[in-house]
């Protein structure tokens, strides 16, 4: 059974799209790793349904997404601007 917060505008935590091969991805996961945060990580050279979903929702393939349980879309965050998103100083 598919996880219902990989295709939803307001998932119940925060999902990052990305892929294994992308540099931005991978500090954006050490980030979030370094500060305890919990996320769903969705594969999108794995999931063809999460690369059309994100293809749709950036109108390109853009990665890192990252979606919050209230709506908000950050697209290749920086460090600091995930920071002030979550509140971590």
């Amino acid at each position: 059974m598919t996880n219902p917060d990989i295709y939803n505008l307001k998932p119940n935590g925060i999902v990052l799209y990305g892929a294994d091969w992308c540099p931005d991805c991978k500090r954006s996961k050490a980030f979030l790793a370094a500060h305890n945060i919990q996320y769903l990580d969705v594969n999108i050279g794995k999931d063809n349904l999460a690369y059309a979903f994100i293809e749709k929702l950036t109108r390109r393939v853009v990665i890192p997404t990252l979606i919050f349980p209230d709506g908000a879309i950050l697209v290749e965050p920086s460090d600091e601007a995930l920071s002030l998103r979550l509140g971590i100083r």
